[in-house]
C-alpha cells in the first residue's frame, strides 16, 4: 500500500467508507466534520465565543481523540484494503475452481462461502459463484450476484470476464424458457390425446350396451 492509501486515516470513518463502502462509518465522518467546523468556528471566526480555558481544554482533547483515530484506521487499514493478504486462512480459490471444473457444484459454492467469508468483493470468486448458481438453475440468483458485481470498483478491470458469464447466464435462461415452452406444449398434447381417447371409450361402451339389449 502507498502513501495514498494512508491519507484517508487522517479523516476518520474515511477508511471504511472509501475502500470497504460501509455505511456504519459515515455517522462517525459525520460526527468529524461537525467537531472540525466547530474547532475552525471557535478558534478564528468567533474566538471569544467560549471562555479561553475550555476552547484550549476542547482544542487538546480533541486532538487526543483525533490522534488515537488516526493510530486505528493505520493498523485496520491493511485489512480494509487486502484482507486476503493478511489472512492466515488459506486462500481456497484454486480448489473451487478445480471443484467447478470437475462439476462438484455443492464443493465449489461451500469453498467459495470461504473465499468470500475473507474477501466478500473478490471479483474471481464472485463470478465463479455466479456460474455455480447458473449451472445449478438457480438464474435468479446468478443475475441478482452480477448485478452485485457490476455495482463494485474492484471489478472494473473484469469487465471482459464479467461480460462473458453474463452471456452465458442469457443463454441459459434462454433454453431454460425454450425447455418450459416445449413442455407446456408436450403437456397440453398430452391433454387433448386424453380428451380425445374418451369419446371412442365412451363410444365402444354404447355399442357393447346397444349388442347386450338386441340379444
Amino acid at each position: 500500500m502507498g502513501s495514498a492509501h494512508y491519507l484517508t486515516c487522517l479523516w476518520p470513518g474515511l477508511p471504511e467508507l472509501w475502500w470497504r463502502g460501509r455505511l456504519s462509518a459515515l455517522p462517525m465522518a459525520i460526527a468529524f466534520a461537525l467537531a472540525l467546523n466547530f474547532v475552525l468556528v471557535t478558534c478564528f471566526i468567533f474566538p471569544g465565543w467560549l471562555p479561553s480555558g475550555l476552547a484550549k481544554m476542547a482544542f487538546w482533547v480533541g486532538l487526543a481523540v483525533w490522534g488515537f483515530l488516526i493510530v486505528r484506521s493505520s493498523r485496520e487499514l491493511p485489512e480494509l484494503v487486502a484482507p486476503r493478504v493478511i489472512s492466515e486462512a488459506p486462500d481456497e480459490f484454486p480448489a473451487a475452481h478445480a471443484a467447478y471444473l470437475r462439476g462438484h457444484w455443492e464443493r465449489a459454492e461451500r469453498l467459495l462461502g470461504d473465499v468470500l467469508a475473507i474477501e466478500h468483493r473478490d471479483p474471481p470468486a464472485l463470478l465463479l459463484l455466479a456460474g455455480v448458481y447458473r449451472q445449478t438453475d438457480r438464474l435468479e440468483s446468478a443475475r441478482m450476484l452480477m448485478k452485485e458485481i457490476g455495482r463494485l470498483e474492484v471489478a472494473d478491470h473484469w469487465f471482459l470476464e464479467i461480460a462473458a458469464e453474463q452471456l452465458r447466464l442469457d443463454r441459459a435462461a434462454d433454453r431454460l424458457n425454450q425447455a418450459e415452452i416445449e413442455e407446456e406444449k408436450s403437456r397440453e398434447e398430452r391433454h387433448t390425446d386424453r380428451q380425445d381417447d374418451t369419446p371412442s371409450d365412451s363410444n365402444a361402451a354404447d355399442m357393447t350396451d346397444s349388442s347386450r339389449m338386441a340379444a
